[in-house]
């Protein structure tokens, strides 16, 4: 199949993977929704011209063109301007209930009703006698089980995607079977990259080691893992190991003497470390001029949640740094200056990387199926710790307005005040709207950004 064809594919597959994950996003609200008798009227995934859709019950479910988008009609998001803060939810406390009869509009002002009665419009409607159904009337902690339930949905859907790549393909890890043995011996600091007759052979090649032996000591030490045998040979420069090794089912041995050679310092993010002039560090280690094989061992569930919980902190900090990494991201784009691996990703991005992970041919049908299956995994992770955000129009405005409406409430109570009635979030339209329009721009220029300075994986 040609690579080409491999990259839409993988490309169609990440689509896919967000068209799910933006239906698992909104699935989570409309099932607690309709836990607790909230009206839904729609559930949609994607965005534009409608394909296909059905009328269950009160709900209507359809697909749309663009599978990168969905929405859950909620009915009454906003509080009634045309109701009674009195009677505006079963939070309130009748007995503490002093409120007038004045319309809600009248006591919020003409800025806030208007934009109250601009947000209402793009509501759902509620027949009469169903008031009792609009999401602002539920109890506080239904509302934020509502709110929360895309969130959540989202984590699950993550650990079943990352279940799916540690546990039923498995994490890569370096075996002591050798994979390649190299014919001569070139500093990693050299410009040059094959072997000349000039050459010597590398210590490996002159022992007679081959590709597929497995070490199974160095002298005398049982060997388990890559990392023992790098050890051994880096720390044995000039020093001849006595190696057992395993060829077609039998026990060989072997003498093998490493050689000094310089090679670079590494991080532990695997960077090539470098000095206060910038200049790449180095120092000498034994070589002997052979590479390991990767297999794929199948995790635990533990590790699964482990991996989760580690990523979770990872993206939180990243979000954090969002609007830093977007305009270093402006900066590289508008200069020659190289772009970050760990820079920010649009859908666009995200397609591919997805693309170059299936096209290329350096990587196993697993490693391919492993990687955009975490790819997937961290995809839904970053959604759902994005719309933890505490500022409308995200998940967790809403969330925090729920919140801050049992704050009022709780300290009116304290106080014996009057219920200040429900929080109406369209106080904070403007706001909305900043932010609306800042996660437009950052999305464009990252779309931007993308398509005209992508990231490359494989260079």
């Amino acid at each position: 199949m040609s690579s080409v064809v491999m990259f839409l594919l993988g490309v169609i597959v990440v689509v896919l993977g967000i068209a799910v994950s933006v239906g698992v996003h909104e699935f989570g609200h409309l099932l607690a929704a309709k836990a607790f008798g909230i009206k839904v009227t729609k559930y949609f995934i994607g965005f534009g011209p409608t394909i296909w859709s059905h009328r269950w019950g009160e709900t209507e479910y359809g697909l749309k063109w663009i599978p990168l988008g969905g929405f859950c009609s909620i009915a009454g998001m906003y509080p009634s301007a045309n109701e009674p803060a009195s009677r505006a939810s079963t939070d309130a406390d009748p007995a503490s209930d002093p409120t007038s009869d004045a319309p809600a509009a009248e006591r919020r002002g003409v800025a806030t009703a208007v934009a109250a009665n601009a947000l209402d419009m793009g509501e759902p409607e509620l027949a009469p006698g169903e008031e009792h159904r609009a999401f602002y009337r539920a109890p506080i902690w239904q509302r934020l089980c509502v709110m929360l339930g895309g969130i959540m949905g989202n984590v699950l859907l993550t650990i079943v995607f990352f279940s799916a790549s540690m546990m039923g393909i498995g994490v890569a890890e370096l075996t002591p079977q050798l994979s390649s043995v190299s014919q001569c011996v070139l500093p990693e600091t050299s410009s040059q990259t094959t072997c000349t007759d000039d050459d010597a052979l590398s210590p490996g090649a002159e022992a007679g080691l081959q590709p597929g032996d497995t070490i199974l000591s160095i002298d005398g030490t049982a060997i388990s893992s890559w990392d023992e045998v790098t050890a051994a040979f880096q720390d044995s420069a000039g020093v001849a190991l006595d190696l057992v090794i395993e060829r077609d089912g039998e026990q060989l041995s072997v003498t093998v003497s490493p050689i000094a050679t310089l090679r670079y310092v590494y991080a532990e993010d695997g960077s090539v470390q470098t000095d206060a002039d910038g200049t790449a560090l180095t120092h000498t280690v034994g070589f002997v001029g052979v590479s390991p094989s990767t297999e794929f061992v199948p995790q635990s569930f533990g590790t699964v949640l482990s991996t989760t919980w580690d990523y979770a902190g990872q993206v939180a900090a990243a979000v954090v740094t969002l609007p830093e990494k977007v305009v270093g991201v402006v900066e590289s784009m508008l200069t020659d200056e190289e772009r970050s691996t760990d820079s920010p990703l649009s859908v666009v991005g995200v397609g591919r990387v997805a693309g170059e992970v299936a096209s290329s041919s350096a990587l196993s049908f697993e490693a391919k199926a492993a990687t955009v299956l975490s790819l997937l995994g961290a995809l839904n992770l970053s959604l759902a710790m994005f719309n933890v955000i505490p500022l409308l129009p995200l998940d967790g405005g809403h969330a925090a307005g729920a919140i801050w409406e049992g704050i009022r409430r709780g300290w009116a109570r304290m106080r014996r005040r009057p219920d200040p009635g429900p929080f109406d979030a369209s106080r904070l339209l403007p706001v909305t709207t900043v932010v609306t329009v800042l996660l437009l721009v950052m999305g464009g220029v990252l779309i931007l950004s993308d398509v005209f300075d992508p990231i490359s994986l494989f260079g």
